[in-house]
């Protein structure tokens, strides 16, 4: 066992500066699985991906809009959301900040989301604790 005390921090894609924590993952040298806390100010929405991975999303607080190519989700506090490989996909937090945990598996990775074209450079570690 080994306690994980200091997350990585990561800059996130998108409009406005999102802060992403993550605990779990490639940067800890964990590839199978990641688990990252996000803190998402209102206003913040980010380009549309493909993701190759499995991605499970948990509201905290405030609410987060999830648009797919089957509609609109507003997944609020105590909610989830579940993006299965391949699908379509863009997150944002429009009319409120919101905090939430996101799981992907296998670990995410920059390379793996497979961001629309809009999408300008992806994200990356700031190597921030």
């Amino acid at each position: 066992m080994k306690p994980l005390r200091t997350p990585v921090r990561l800059r996130a894609a998108g409009n406005v500066e999102k802060s992403i924590y993550e605990y779990i993952g490639r940067m800890s040298g964990e590839e199978s699985l990641s688990v990252a806390r996000m803190e998402s100010p209102a206003g913040w929405s980010e380009p549309g991906q493909r993701p190759a991975f499995r991605e499970f999303t948990l509201v905290i607080s405030g609410a987060v809009r999830i648009e797919t190519e089957a509609g609109v989700e507003i997944v609020r506090a105590g909610e989830a959301f579940i993006c299965e490989p391949g699908e379509w996909v863009r997150y944002s937090t429009p009319e409120e900040p919101a905090e939430y945990v996101a799981v992907c598996t296998p670990a995410f990775s920059p390379e793996m989301v497979n961001r629309d074209e809009e999408a300008g450079p992806g994200a990356g570690p700031v190597r921030q604790p």
